[in-house]
């Protein structure tokens, strides 16, 4: 008897185990594709650089209230209008031996500069990298710079030796709290907690990330309990989640906005702001947010800007639904009623994208006679055409956002010389090249109030909505709201 006692307490000592061990797993739902973990071929938050950012380190780090924070970089300091100073860590160092030093962050300053590189435009100012010594690396910018700490968040740093003779894209060794376990591209990443991490123990043992394109089946997975965090789905199915009591689920205001972007550099849209504000004109955006978002969303103030940015501007309101307008202008433009144009929508990446493009596409047939026919991709082909490719159609549905929630990151994806653009205006550049020019917080504003303007008047997308950020969390997890859209790990505990 005594024997079968001592054995059950042992199985239930292992059961104990293991149960706490899968207490300790994260898992995290997201809506599309990691398409790469090499984290200077992606600017995309909400997948490839959330997944990245628990796997290597940056100089400097953002928390979920948006303040910014020592990383691998103790202390930072503006020693003239064009050179800044970074006090670095010593002893860290990447699993092979080779360590985190001023070297490491010169080079990896040089590849994000580089031509292959898909963050280059953020990096553009930087003229020159000087290694002080093994812990101090000083940045000297072109110009001024006055954002490059809040942009150096997003520069994880890679080993060199080890990039050398690896694939980046699909593996992975960096200085981050955790570790790459697995990565089975559109199905999974699993990552563990890494050991002697220089930063201390990570909050879970396993990080879970499943690729769940489906808002329904991201739904149903958070009722389940199969997944601990989830967002991008429908509305009306907060009350659905709530009800189930395993789950919560809420709205927030948003830093993302909704926008149609225009190819124009290529007809019918070039040369033809009058044909880029007659579809302005045409749609009704209230409308849209009412229907398709509850009222959760907000109509964008003629710009890309939210007013959570550094550098919105006050004084511009949403161009009003007007058809009669819409028609006078789609007049002057020179383009026929019965005219077919090509929309690109990603699939199951966006929030209600392809019900907000079929309204978009709605409400212009309605109102101009303009025929809008709509392609849906998979997110990575849709990535591949619009920036690799740099074939984008003459209308794309884009939703976009900057973490460092300053203009001069956001409109940067509007500069003359980023790949992002599409539209190659220097009155607009040379706004931005103001804004960006000078350390005094006042002349930057001005700066950025007559950038927004000229977008506005010039139009090269539709302005759309401010999107809500729907989210679900178990109920065995709290999660420390952010409007970033970052998904870290570092931001979730375990409910005791």
């Amino acid at each position: 008897m005594r024997r079968i006692v001592q054995i059950s307490l042992a199985a239930w000592l292992l059961l104990a185990s293991v149960h706490a061990g899968a207490e300790r797993t994260l898992t995290i739902a997201l809506s599309a594709n990691v398409n790469t973990l090499d984290p200077h071929m992606s600017g995309t938050v909400r997948t490839d650089l959330s997944v990245v950012s628990h796997l290597y380190s940056p100089l400097l780090r953002r928390d979920s209230k948006l303040k910014l924070h020592p990383c691998v970089a103790t202390s930072w300091v503006a020693l003239n209008a064009t050179t800044w100073e970074f006090h670095l860590r010593s002893g860290i160092v990447f699993p092979d031996s080779e360590p985190l030093d001023a070297e490491t962050v010169a080079w990896n300053l040089a590849r994000a500069r580089s031509a292959a590189s898909r963050i280059r435009p953020w990096f553009a100012p930087i003229d020159q990298v000087q290694v002080v010594s093994p812990t101090v690396v000083r940045i000297r910018t072109r110009q001024p710079f006055p954002a490059l700490p809040e942009q150096l968040s997003m520069l994880f740093l890679l080993a060199p030796r080890w990039t050398q003779h690896h694939d980046p894209a699909n593996a992975a060794m960096g200085t981050g709290p955790y570790e790459l376990a697995e990565f089975v591209s559109g199905d999974h990443i699993t990552l563990r907690a890494r050991q002697r991490f220089w930063g201390g123990r990570p909050g879970f043992d396993r990080v879970l990330f499943r690729i769940v394109p489906e808002p329904e089946s991201r739904v149903a997975a958070l009722i389940a309990g199969e997944v601990d965090f989830a967002q991008s789905f429908p509305v009306e199915d907060i009350g659905r989640i709530r009800a189930s009591h395993r789950a919560n689920a809420a709205t927030i205001a948003s830093a993302r906005s909704i926008i149609v972007k225009f190819n124009t550099l290529q007809p019918p849209f070039k040369n033809n702001p009058a044909l880029r504000l007659a579809l302005n004109c045409a749609i009704n955006k209230q409308a849209i947010n009412n229907t398709i978002l509850s009222g959760a969303g907000r109509v964008l103030d003629c710009q890309m800007l939210t007013p959570e940015y550094f550098g919105f501007n006050p004084d511009l309101h949403p161009i009003e639904f007007d058809p009669r307008r819409a028609q006078e202008l789609l007049r002057k433009s020179g383009v026929r009623k019965g005219t077919v144009i090509d929309m690109d929508v990603p699939v199951g990446t966006y929030f209600a994208a392809s019900e907000i493009a079929q309204a978009v596409a709605g409400q212009i047939e309605d109102v101009l006679g303009i025929g809008i026919r709509i392609h849906e991709l998979d997110f990575s082909v849709y990535m591949r055409k619009y920036v690799k490719a740099h074939a984008m159609a003459p209308m794309m549905y884009i939703t976009q956002a900057w973490p460092t929630l300053d203009a001069d990151g956001l409109l940067t994806l509007f500069a003359p010389d980023s790949p992002y653009a599409y539209w190659d205006d220097k009155e607009f550049g040379n706004r931005l090249q103001q804004g960006r020019s000078t350390l005094d917080p006042q002349a930057r504003l001005a700066a950025y109030r007559k950038a927004t303007q000229r977008m506005c008047s010039e139009a090269p997308g539709l302005f759309l909505l401010a999107e809500p950020l729907v989210y679900g969390v178990s109920s065995r997890v709290r999660w420390d709201v952010r409007k970033d859209e970052w998904i870290q790990a570092d931001d979730f505990t375990l409910v005791k």
